[in-house]
């Protein structure tokens, strides 16, 4: 039986969590739960315990919420005489010590198909870039960003009309089938790792508010997946009449197999062409960008055709455009100041 130590601050974590609590009680007990101090949080900022504390105070386990991770911490992980340390989206940097003092390590839940994407935003980097498939990759924890050695991945597709929350939704299910195939080997000592292919290699950054602008002399179907891909943080949004309204759900309906293509309508740049049953019509550098769900400022995220009735947007109004930020690179993004 593997005594487990948890590090984690996002609802992420609860299908994984929830199946060692059942299931993968035959293999491994969480014995403790590290995760971040309470935050404030919702409209009302109210300092708010996140769900994996909720989590492991329902079932009586030890919670420690450090706000930096030292030597102290380093030593009350090592008095819960932890097997294996198992981390999803903590937000907290460890050190090599912190990592070595389980007696099988520290691993990683990653959702990427490592080596693509590591770094801080890989579900939304994965939808926003068109990608058809992402995972969760299970792998051993070193220093470097997310480069440990592989034990297994989770794979999962991504479907048209998919935002970042869907896919977040179907990496937190892939959880469970790749710890249920890993964990016995590693409680048996016969788990392999193998090491990423550094030649694959490609990052991801923490996403900020002014990433969600949109160039509308990019093609419809690359706007659609941005505006998909940072649904709901950071979120995409453009100014309509003076007023900023943001976008939840985009397509483009000349894409093949959604709808017939729009005929007679030039390239622009921004341009509301009118409306169908689904959605906001725009031109874009190559083809047309339908903005299926919008939200007024102190509104609700609405589908378009209820939006429109309470507030009609004129066909040849145009949409200011703005370049927008890289997502991914070859080298990891610099840290964000502050």
């Amino acid at each position: 039986m593997l005594r487990i130590v948890f590090m984690g601050s996002d609802a992420i974590a609860r299908p994984a969590l929830d199946w060692l609590a059942a299931e993968g009680s035959q293999v491994g007990q969480v014995v403790a739960v590290f995760t971040q101090p309470d935050r404030a949080a919702g409209r009302g900022q109210k300092i708010a315990p996140n769900e994996i504390k909720l989590w492991a105070q329902a079932r009586g386990l030890p919670v420690l919420q450090p706000e930096k991770f030292g030597a102290a911490e380093r030593q009350q992980l090592a008095d819960f005489k932890p097997d294996l340390t198992l981390v999803m989206a903590y937000g907290h940097i460890l050190k090599q010590d912190v990592i070595d003092t389980p007696r099988l390590g520290t691993l990683n839940l990653h959702t990427s198909i490592l080596p693509r994407y590591r770094g801080a935003s890989p579900i939304q980097t994965a939808t926003a870039c068109r990608d058809q498939e992402t995972g969760v990759t299970l792998m051993q924890m070193v220093l470097a960003l997310d480069a440990g050695p592989i034990a297994d991945t989770e794979r999962v597709a991504i479907v048209p009309l998919d935002t970042a929350a869907e896919v977040e939704k179907k990496l937190a299910r892939a959880c469970v089938p790749l710890l249920a195939r890993s964990l016995p080997k590693i409680a048996a000592g016969a788990q392999t790792f193998r090491p990423q292919d550094e030649t694959k290699v490609t990052f991801c950054r923490k996403l900020e508010k002014p990433d969600g602008v949109l160039d509308f002399t990019q093609p419809a179907a690359v706007l659609a997946a941005r505006i998909n891909g940072l649904m709901p943080w950071p979120g995409c949004a453009v100014e309509i009449n003076g007023q900023v309204v943001k976008l939840g759900l985009a397509d483009s309906p000349s894409a093949p197999g959604q709808c017939h293509p729009i005929d007679d309508i030039p390239p622009g740049t921004g341009m509301v062409i009118g409306a169908d049953a689904d959605g906001l019509l725009i031109g874009t550098g190559q083809g047309i960008l339908r903005l299926r769900k919008l939200q007024r400022p102190g509104g609700k995220m609405l589908p378009a055709a209820e939006f429109l009735r309470g507030w009609p947007v004129v066909p040849g109004t145009r949409l200011p455009s703005h370049p927008m930020p890289p997502l991914v690179g070859s080298v990891p993004f610099p840290r964000p100041k502050g």
